[in-house]
């Protein structure tokens, strides 16, 4: 298995999540996938049979799908071949592209009437976009780069972000998330963290400094998420059980929920106290450096 093999496996979960949702709450919804090499079909034809397992949430409303990239003519053909083979209705429509992201993506979302509804954007080594409302978007791009990426997404509006490096021996991608909402946020970790487990492609929290590298887990290893609390108590004081979750699902790759299972194991071990001393680890308890 391969780094392209967990970004495919990664959004088709997202997908799982986004779609029931956005259909529910708007009459239309657009999904984008735009890249500048020759990847890409795998991804569009795996989001498309994601999307026909929510054909009946479609009555009544549309999704379109819109997929830009240098060349998509053998896409095309094949997206028309699964749309047959899976009976998609004509309320999942679907248009191809063929040009460059940068110049050719504002236009097809405008020609797609995506403004005012929710869009979600999978993009490789291509600029963040805004369109859509809300709009969220998975980037995917060379990694090394997480403190850039981060200041382009926030430069599109969207407030909270969350980057992973992908590294498979010498091999490694970034990928991140971007989108205005923390429930949105929560989903993508969870998605995260659900993968399963391919062998030899391993997480890297590009904010770590020491690069550690983490097995793809349910209940991943503890240990840099210690040491990243640790250090923000150090920072910024002590902080409230909420503030902690906070920072855990906002300025790293863990889940809010793995705040609380690492709080509980520091206390237990003396490294850090907390306010009140006893009763539930409820969201006003302040823990402090021990």
């Amino acid at each position: 298995m391969s780094i392209a093999d967990v970004n495919r496996e990664l959004l088709v979960r997202y997908l799982d999540t986004w779609t029931p949702t956005a259909l529910h709450g708007a009459r239309r919804a657009t999904f984008v996938q735009a890249w500048t090499g020759p990847a890409g079909t795998g991804v569009a034809e795996a989001a498309l049979r994601v999307f026909a397992e929510f054909a009946d949430r479609l009555r009544g409303r549309r999704l379109t799908v819109v997929l830009v990239a240098p060349e998509t003519g053998e896409l095309a053909r094949r997206l028309e071949a699964v749309q047959a083979e899976l009976g998609t209705p004509a309320e999942l429509a679907v248009h191809t592209v063929a040009g460059d992201p940068a110049g050719h993506l504002p236009v097809a979302l405008k020609a797609a009437g995506a403004a005012g509804a929710p869009l979600l954007a999978y993009l490789e080594d291509t600029a963040p976009i805004t369109g859509g409302k809300p709009t969220e978007v998975l980037l995917v791009a060379p990694a090394g780069g997480w403190s850039a990426q981060r200041e382009a997404l926030r430069g599109a509006g969207f407030t909270l972000a969350a980057g992973v490096e992908l590294v498979e021996g010498e091999d490694s991608r970034l990928v991140a998330f971007g989108t205005s909402s923390a429930k949105s946020l929560e989903a993508f970790k969870n998605c995260l963290w659900a993968v399963d487990e391919y062998a030899g492609v391993r997480y890297r929290d590009p904010t770590d400094p020491d690069g550690h590298l983490m097995d793809i887990s349910l209940s991943p290893h503890p240990g840099p998420l210690r040491r990243e609390l640790l250090a923000h108590l150090d920072a910024a004081g002590p902080c409230s059980v909420t503030e902690l979750r906070h920072f855990t699902l906002t300025e790293t790759i863990f889940r809010a929920s793995d705040a609380v299972r690492v709080v509980t194991a520091l206390l237990s071990a003396g490294a850090v106290t907390r306010e009140p001393e006893r009763g539930r680890l409820a969201g006003d308890v302040v823990i402090s450096r021990g």
